[in-house]
């Protein structure tokens, strides 16, 4: 039995800076979206570790860094890549269409 994805817009592209996240919710997921060189990521906002925002994190290349207590992720991978952390973040699959940021669900 195959699972059947949703694809739903998430943003605009114009919405995320460069080097920044962004929050956005859709439907009852809270989303954190990062461009990363015109490359856009998407995972949930919420920290693994505690109550920290990841979209309010700061953005290093490829790396956020929880805003709470420092632990950090790959955006592209939803990899832990600092402590406390240790159970990873979970990413959409991005598809670019028309401007607009897609995730499957």
């Amino acid at each position: 039995m195959s699972e059947q994805s949703n694809r739903v817009r998430v943003c605009s592209t114009d919405d995320v800076m460069p080097g920044e996240g962004h929050y956005v919710e859709v439907d009852d997921l809270e989303l954190a979206v990062f461009n990363v060189a015109d490359k856009y990521f998407v995972t949930d906002n919420q920290c693994t570790h505690g109550p920290g925002s990841l979209s309010e994190g700061e953005l290093d290349g490829t790396v956020i860094e929880c805003d709470f207590h420092g632990g950090a992720f790959d955006v592209c991978t939803g990899e832990v890549v600092a402590a406390p952390c240790m159970v990873p973040i979970k990413t959409y699959t991005v598809t670019i269409e028309d401007g607009d940021i897609l995730i499957d669900v």
